[in-house]
């Protein structure tokens, strides 16, 4: 599929069970490419030379080097059109979390473990906000 028409989606999660899994589910879906990545600094340097192409991405709280609240932050001022998931499997207490979601730096939360019709529906609804906010 060529990415020119195409949104990209970034699966950013420290476990590469769940990004396999994740890109598995997600890549049927018509008029997206999905890239996975372990890594966030990687995967922010991939968003960034691929900026507008960009529809969502989709990040693990809890990673090494980054986490998804600043990874999430980081992403949205490059470009505040890009529609952002946090997942975790654990209980958020970071007073970051409660005010980026007022300010729509993330736009859903996806709470571990994830059941596939839910990340489905999230991401299709996220993908279509996308689409009506360009």
């Amino acid at each position: 599929m060529s990415t020119n028409r195409s949104k990209l989606i970034a699966i950013v999660d420290d476990d590469l069970d769940i990004t396999e899994l994740f890109y598995d589910v997600l890549i049927p879906i018509n008029g997206i490419v999905v890239f996975k990545f372990t890594d966030p600094i990687i995967a922010l340097e991939h968003i960034t030379l691929n900026l507008h192409k960009y529809a969502l991405i989709i990040s693990d709280f809890k990673m090494p080097g980054l986490n998804g609240i600043e990874f999430i932050s980081r992403v949205k001022r490059l470009n505040p059109y890009i529609r952002t998931l946090l997942m975790t499997a654990f209980e958020i207490k970071d007073s970051l979390f409660s005010q980026y979601v007022k300010q729509e730096i993330i736009n859903g939360f996806l709470q571990k473990p994830i059941e596939i019709k839910d990340l489905l529906e999230e991401v299709n609804k996220q993908i279509h906000i996308h689409k009506i906010k360009r």
